[in-house]
């Protein structure tokens, strides 16, 4: 029986991790900041995490999207992020830590819209 329960508790710690690999945020620099200055392309509002795109106009007048990930829905409303704020067009300055690769994207740390209002995603994660 024991042998059983040792099998059994091994596979469920091999199904679960490429779940934790999954959540893993290695492609982000965590010690490098980027911000940048724009209009919102789109807000992807959807699980297991979220994308703001953001539309940055370069010297040359050409445009390069930016990606900003955050967690899912569930998160970003605890932080009072709804999708209706970061509606297209929204001016918006906004902070992350930048890929490693140097694609353009990053993990989305804060940003303030054009008007002043400020959003912090991971003030979802205070569960109240």
């Amino acid at each position: 029986m024991r042998q059983i329960l040792t099998t059994a508790l091994g596979g469920l710690v091999l199904a679960a991790a490429p779940s934790f690999a999954h959540h893993s945020a290695v492609m982000f620099d965590d010690a490098k900041e980027v911000t940048i200055k724009g209009t919102v392309k789109e807000f992807q509002y959807t699980n297991p995490h979220s994308w703001l795109l953001v539309d940055v106009k370069n010297s040359d007048g050409t445009v390069t999207t930016w990606g900003f990930e955050a967690e899912g829905p569930s998160t970003l409303t605890r932080a009072g992020i709804r999708k209706s704020d970061l509606s297209p067009g929204t001016e918006i300055t906004i902070t992350g830590h930048p890929m490693k690769d140097g694609r353009p994207a990053a993990a989305w740390m804060k940003a303030t819209r054009g008007d002043g209002k400020e959003f912090n995603p991971g003030a979802g994660f205070a569960i109240k």
